[in-house]
């Protein structure tokens, strides 16, 4: 596994399928890029997280930011949970990014006390779309297990990575206010550089 990404390093500039069709640049040549490492398809934490990204997706847009979201599942698994989603959705059943980013599985995912409310909320809300929405549970057994750890990385168009955050836990990724102040602090800095 590659070591962890911190603010400084360089990434390079990759072309990477999109669930909805076509290619997104990372990083892209006009604006940061915010790329989120979730877990599975239908993982019910993601899916209550990703719910607050795409509600403030016009202000994420409005601050310049495009987002990227990785998942570790095949495309076939994905597809049902991602459909309308109106940011990039990468599918990496290999891991091969999340090797590449230092992003990890283990089983503090689950079992760190400070995931457990947002699990059980997490539960509750999936419970509820399955039932009244008709929305797709996870897998019995998702690809790639249901170890893995989130993170959050703001990549400048130069490649620079501007911030990153490795997940503690489940719940442990930047909310949309992180992700807002970092792109007004990047903004202000390349005024100033």
């Amino acid at each position: 596994m590659a070591g962890r990404l911190r603010a400084g390093d360089e990434v390079p500039r990759r072309d990477l399928a999109v669930m909805a069709g076509g290619t997104v640049t990372v990083p892209d040549a006009e604006r940061p890029v915010h790329l989120q490492f979730r877990r599975f398809a239908g993982c019910p934490v993601c899916n209550m997280h990703l719910r607050s990204v795409v509600t403030r997706h016009a202000e994420i847009e409005a601050a310049g930011v495009r987002e990227v979201v990785v998942f570790h599942s095949p495309e076939a698994e994905l597809r049902p949970h991602v459909a309308g989603l109106p940011f990039a959705v990468v599918a990496d059943p290999g891991k091969r990014l999340y090797r590449e980013f230092g992003v990890e599985s283990a089983p503090r995912a689950l079992l760190d006390p400070r995931a457990w409310g947002p699990i059980l909320r997490a539960l509750g809300q999936a419970l509820v779309a399955l039932v009244r929405e008709r929305r797709p549970g996870p897998a019995a057994r998702p690809h790639g297990g249901r170890l893995g750890l989130p993170a959050d990385f703001l990549i400048a168009p130069d490649g620079k990575v501007l911030a990153a955050k490795y997940g503690e836990h489940v719940y442990d990724q930047w909310p949309v206010d992180t992700v807002l102040s970092l792109a007004r602090r990047a903004r202000r800095e390349s005024r100033r550089g």
